[in-house]
């Protein structure tokens, strides 16, 4: 008879001290970065030069590149970037590319007025959007094969760390932004916005430089794999020449993935974790989309967002991240899951009370500490579920399908969260009630598909 012993929860943290951990930290921060430009500095930018809520929360729209990155990621799979990919690596050359275009609209936002060019400045911020999503494909996929794919423990322990990455680069991004623009404002300077995303192209190329200590495997494996799709594809098509062989690459980068997502899981559960995943963080992204403007018109300052949601977020985030892995990988994906949907819900509701007692620096911090723990737990559990579903043969693709899949309920429905304020006439408590309810669709449709579920 086999005797199983449970691990000791020192031995569970001992995960984290593997040095992959750190090289998925940093792509994490890479990842997590140009959220700040294109969501809490766009969106104060635009609140102080005047623009209304409705229209902030409709800028947002921008977001909805996340939700279609699949479209292009079977091309991020396997087209190789001229020069750089020889040289530093078929993921890094993307990134890097990415990088470059993301540094490019920095440069042109600093040389906009938003009042009198809001269609240029949302396009830039477009561009933004297009650059930082393609790139979230390949930082995806390079951080997934970082890891064994047998290595469920490990997986779990790098989904934490690249939620403590992305968060490490949206928080401390977002108070490096806040405190340049107050200073700047301060000071005097009337583009302190301007001036602001010129500071933060600094970032841009520290992280390039970081991203050159991260390995990258040889994708030697991966390429014969799909080699055998494109010939399996081949031997149906039946056919020779240049345009069958044209017919078979195109057929097997976009084909592929899908049908081999469908075929590990079987048609109705596929199905339903692709609901499960459109709706899960439904609610999360209406109370993000509006509550840097929420913040601002309780009459927080810049730095009282700075502190509290940004530097204070962090720490908080940080800490229950790790924990959440923690409680992942000794409890399970599934249960972290349903744990983390209870707690969002509870924590939106914090806000509510703030809302209706008015300006209260100890509740703002309670209600901002709770709520970043909630989605700390909410991110890690939904990070390594959709991690661990994943196919190798088609890494970049499957997952920007699941992630993009999560991120067009956040982004393309969140984008009415203003018009919401605007209709319940500004009733901020009303609006965070609803958007805790938002959560509970998606427990129940969970519920009812977890014991099917294949996972390491």
């Amino acid at each position: 008879m086999e005797i199983y012993k449970k691990q000791t929860l020192s031995e569970s943290f001992s995960v984290y001290l593997d040095k992959r951990m750190t090289r998925i930290l940093l792509l994490g921060i890479i990842s997590g970065f140009p959220w700040v430009l294109i969501g809490s500095s766009l969106s104060l930018w635009l609140k102080e030069d005047g623009l209304s809520r409705s229209t902030i929360g409709w800028a947002g729209l921008i977001f909805g590149v996340y939700a279609f990155n699949y479209l292009w990621a079977p091309l991020v799979d396997r087209v190789r970037i001229p020069w750089l990919t020889a040289r530093i690596g078929h993921r890094r050359g993307w990134i890097v590319t990415m990088q470059i275009i993301i540094l490019i609209s920095l440069v042109c936002w600093s040389m906009v007025d938003p009042t009198a060019n809001l269609a240029l400045v949302i396009t830039i911020g477009l561009i933004i959007a297009i650059a930082s999503a393609t790139q979230d494909i390949t930082v995806d996929a390079l951080r997934i094969e970082q890891i064994g794919k047998d290595e469920g423990m490990s997986m779990q322990a790098g989904a934490a760390m690249a939620v403590v990455g992305w968060w490490t680069g949206y928080k401390l991004g977002g108070v490096i932004a806040l405190y340049c623009a107050e200073y700047l404002q301060q000071m005097g300077f009337d583009n302190y916005w301007q001036i602001t995303f010129l500071v933060l192209g600094i970032i841009i190329i520290a992280c390039n430089i970081g991203l050159m200590f991260v390995n990258e495997q040889q994708p030697t494996e991966r390429q014969a794999s799909q080699k055998r799709t494109d010939e399996m594809i081949e031997g149906k098509i039946g056919a020779s020449g240049i345009f069958a062989k044209a017919a078979t690459w195109i057929s097997g980068t976009i084909a592929g993935p899908i049908i081999s997502f469908f075929k590990q899981n079987g048609f109705k559960i596929a199905l339903g974790i692709l609901a499960f995943v459109f709706l899960f963080k439904i609610g999360e992204a209406f109370l993000g989309r509006m509550s840097i403007i929420f913040y601002k018109e309780m009459g927080f300052s810049k730095s009282d967002i700075a502190l509290y949601s940004k530097g204070l977020g962090w720490v908080t985030t940080v800490v229950f991240t790790l924990l959440g892995g923690l409680f992942a990988i000794r409890s399970g994906v599934i249960k972290a899951m349903f744990v983390s949907g209870i707690l969002m819900a509870s924590t939106n509701l914090l806000f509510s009370v703030l809302a209706w007692s008015g300006k209260s620096e100890w509740l703002f911090a309670v209600a901002v500490i709770f709520d970043d723990m909630a989605a700390a737990f909410a991110t890690v559990a939904f990070v390594a579920f959709i991690s661990l579903l994943v196919d190798r043969t088609y890494t970049a693709t499957q997952y920007a399908l699941l992630a993009s899949i999560g991120t067009a309920g956040r982004t393309t429905l969140a984008a009415s969260s203003g018009a919401l304020v605007d209709l319940l006439n500004g009733d901020w408590g009303i609006f965070f009630v609803i958007t805790a309810v938002m959560v509970i669709p998606s427990l129940i449709l969970l519920w009812f598909i977890h014991d099917k579920l294949k996972l390491p």
